[in-house]
């Protein structure tokens, strides 16, 4: 399946991304097709919870055990639902500049006719979900002047 590697400069700290990448209930106000994030559980270094995604005709929850490790990384690890897999990284590293972001994602629905439905808008719609966060620290944080705040420098794309 699809895997979409990324990375951004951002004009923000590593601590204001991460605040905004782990504050997982307020996806639906900003992200592409969430329409609804719920928090099961929560403690400082671990979350787990249920996210309902919805593009099309088609609406799917999965619950996801998210750790936390402030303020470098959040890995999230799928635990139910329509996938046979989900891994997905945040890595935030200080940059003089700002803060150097990674983004990783690979995923494989359990459904044929939902991987093929996605596999149509997989490369785009994890494009404009990554903006969708860059929007929402320059909506949360303001426009930062030192640099642009998004500056794409490496986006690696891989077929399997």
């Amino acid at each position: 399946m699809p895997t979409h590697a990324e990375q951004r400069l951002i004009a923000y700290t590593p601590e204001q991304l991460f605040d905004l990448v782990a504050d997982v209930e307020k996806y639906p106000q900003f992200l592409p097709w969430c329409v609804k994030a719920t928090i099961k559980s929560q403690t400082e270094q671990e979350l787990v919870a249920e996210l309902t995604i919805g593009f099309g005709p088609f609406r799917e929850t999965f619950t996801s055990r998210v750790t936390l490790e402030r303020p470098s990384r959040i890995r999230v690890r799928y635990e139910k639902g329509p996938f046979r897999y989900l891994n997905n990284v945040w890595t935030f590293t200080p940059d003089p500049r700002g803060c150097l972001v990674d983004f990783f994602v690979d995923f494989e629905f359990r459904s044929r006719l939902l991987q093929n439905a996605m596999g149509v808008v997989f490369n785009e719609g994890v494009r404009l979900m990554v903006s969708a966060f860059i929007k929402r620290a320059r909506d949360i944080y303001g426009v930062q002047t030192a640099q642009k705040p998004y500056t794409p420098t490496r986006i690696i794309l891989i077929e399997r």
